[in-house]
């Protein structure tokens, strides 16, 4: 570690950006008669994911021994405090740090592409930079959009939830952690990534500390230093409309007596409330579409290996296309003629094979898709939020300097406009959100979009589009640890605590197998590894919405309890009559998890009986 005076400019050998954003903390806020957010009064902190960021550029200048960490808002004047707070981390570690608060009253109601536009000419102003680094995303909106647009502005390549890296030189070799598995890959720099949650120990600093961090060492920059714009509200092509607060309402009955009476009377109101059988769906067939032409087109961007997603995906654009009397395309490297029956069953009328080398990666397909869209302006284009997803429709939006929607849970088409609702704020509210530009880009959520029965299958044309791949980014491996789908389907979801070992998971089989249920777990489980990360259910981990949520061992924490909001019933079993589970859920049993499973077990065996 260098011992200079981390306050006084010395030689740069390698230079670091860490960008972060101010939010609200989440268990203060609440809305407006208006229907907007309250900002006055409640208090502000660093993202959770940003705060690795900064760790990790403040570790890898201490590395270096001579390199240097700048660190990047945008934001009102208040957010120079999430600037001081990481300028104090970085000192206490011997590393030169200075800050840079982008704000003007200008910037105001940006959208993701602004921010990344107005990012993207301030560190153009600022550096050049070796790194460039980001939170995964922002916990109050969850798109993690902001950094893949900067890398494809900024022409860099770019890789997301990095959660181990090795700096050799100006090659950098790094693991990602996905939604169900891990990407290894390699790339030079300069580079630009976002980090996973695990990645470091996070960056915390005490008031007190922060404000004696040296006035000078923070830069201000106006919209007279940036240039002429547009900027803020006039630079983004997303538009926020109505918004609603999403709170479900829960009995909160906590059972007393005999564990054997609470978990008879648990069981007979689950029955009461059909938590126990859901009704049978009125399925859908997937709607006939116009024939390709003049028509306008849907598009869907299919991820390899994510048949369901993709047949998600292409139900939801044959409805916005049957509505517009428009057509549906279906890109990606997967789609070929093998599966194009299958494809054209799920409402492909057209697909698309994208040829970009052996091992494509995110960037090749965004280049792919932006030099078929630019050309025809599709209405729209849909592609899956996950890791792979968001990138390449950020930057496909980038490029088309476009409106992208990330992480919508519902879709619905007015001829003109796409209408996407997504949540914010951990699922606390959700937002209309539409957009301006001529092509309107959406990631939507694995699960959520109604399942349509297969349409008559037909032979659709087969077309090919063929990019060069850049190769700045190899791809080393590619492994699953899990199934995106499991949690996302599933109509009963058991989840587990620390209370809950490992050891002990195999003897939850019997009341799984009975409820026909998946296991879940909460963000300390997932940390310690018993269970994989796509398992996680919370404000950093998924979020899920099955007909019933059995929580055993868990206290019931905001974090976790927010990723079940959607949960049509919700059971806990805990030993402490006040935990706080109990005010999240409609049913509670009071007892140990160990006793209660069997239990559970045999009387859901009598009431089927």
């Amino acid at each position: 570690m260098s011992t200079h005076d981390p306050y006084t400019p010395q030689p740069v050998t390698l230079r670091i950006a860490a960008l972060v954003k101010q939010i609200p903390a989440f268990e203060e806020m609440s809305l407006g008669p208006d229907g907007r957010l309250r900002r006055d009064g409640v208090d502000l902190e660093m993202n959770a994911y940003c705060r690795r960021a900064v760790a990790q550029a403040v570790q890898l200048a201490a590395a270096d021994g001579a390199g240097a960490v700048t660190v990047m808002t945008l934001g009102p004047p208040s957010a120079e405090d999430t600037l001081r707070e990481a300028l104090c981390w970085a000192a206490a570690r011997g590393v030169e740090a200075t800050g840079v608060l982008i704000t003007d009253p200008a910037f105001a109601g940006s959208d993701t592409l602004a921010t990344a536009k107005a990012l993207t000419v301030a560190l153009r102003r600022v550096g050049p930079f070796d790194l460039i680094l980001f939170g995964r995303n922002s916990v109050d909106a969850d798109t993690g959009q902001v950094g893949p647009e900067v890398a494809e502005l900024l022409d860099l390549p770019f890789a997301t939830a990095v959660h181990d890296l090795t700096l050799h030189g100006t090659r950098l070799e790094l693991r990602c952690e996905h939604d169900d598995g891990w990407v290894r890959l390699r790339t030079t720099l300069p580079a630009v990534f976002s980090c996973a949650e695990r990645l470091i120990e996070p960056c915390k600093s005490e008031p007190a500390d922060r404000a004696r961090v040296p006035d000078d060492r923070i830069r201000r920059l106006t919209t007279a230093d940036l240039g002429a714009g547009p900027w803020g509200a006039d630079a983004s092509p997303t538009r926020v409309g109505r918004t609603r607060l999403h709170d479900v309402p829960r009995e909160r009955r906590v059972l007393r007596g005999p564990l054997d009476d609470q978990v008879h009377d648990a069981v007979a109101a689950l029955r009461a409330r059909g938590a126990l059988t859901g009704e049978v769906e009125d399925l859908h067939p997937v709607p006939h579409t116009s024939v390709p032409g003049q028509a306008p087109a849907v598009a869907v961007i299919a991820e390899p290996d994510r048949p369901t997603l993709t047949r998600e995906l292409l139900g939801a654009a044959a409805r916005l296309a049957h509505d517009l009397g428009g057509h549906v395309v279906a890109l990606g490297t997967d789609v070929t003629e093998v599966d194009a029956g299958a494809l054209a069953s799920e409402g492909a009328d057209v697909l698309l094979r994208v040829e970009a080398g052996p091992s494509p990666v995110e960037e090749d397909i965004a280049r792919a898709v932006f030099e078929w869209a630019a050309p025809r302006t599709p209405w729209a284009i849909l592609a899956p939020s996950t890791a792979w997803g968001r990138e390449v429709a950020a930057r496909v939006a980038a490029r088309l300097d476009a409106g992208l929607t990330g992480d919508a849970v519902a879709l619905e088409g007015d001829r003109a406009r796409l209408i996407a609702w997504k949540p914010a704020f951990g699922g606390q509210l959700v937002a209309e959100i539409t957009t301006t530009s001529p092509v309107q880009l959406v990631t939507v959520r694995a699960g959520v979009l109604d399942h349509l029965v297969p349409r008559a299958a037909s032979a659709p044309p087969v077309e090919t589009i063929a990019v060069a791949p850049r190769g700045r980014t190899v791809v080393l491996e590619r492994t699953r640890n899990d199934d995106l789908d499991a949690l996302a389907e599933a109509s009963v979801v058991v989840g587990v605590g620390r209370a809950v070992p490992p050891d002990a998971y195999p003897t939850l089989d019997p009341l799984l197998d009975a409820l026909g249920a998946e296991l879940a777990a909460t963000r300390k489980v997932t940390d310690e590894g018993w269970l994989p990360r796509a398992r996680q259910v919370g404000i950093t981990g998924r979020s899920i919405s099955p007909r019933l949520y059995v929580a055993l061992g868990l206290g019931g924490k905001f974090n976790h309890m927010v990723g079940v909001r959607n949960a049509g019933t919700i059971l806990a079993v805990n030993t402490d009559p006040d935990a706080p589970v109990f005010a999240a859920a409609d049913l509670g049993i009071v007892g140990d998890w160990r006793d209660v499973a069997p239990m559970l077990v045999a009387e859901l065996a009598r009431a089927a009986a």
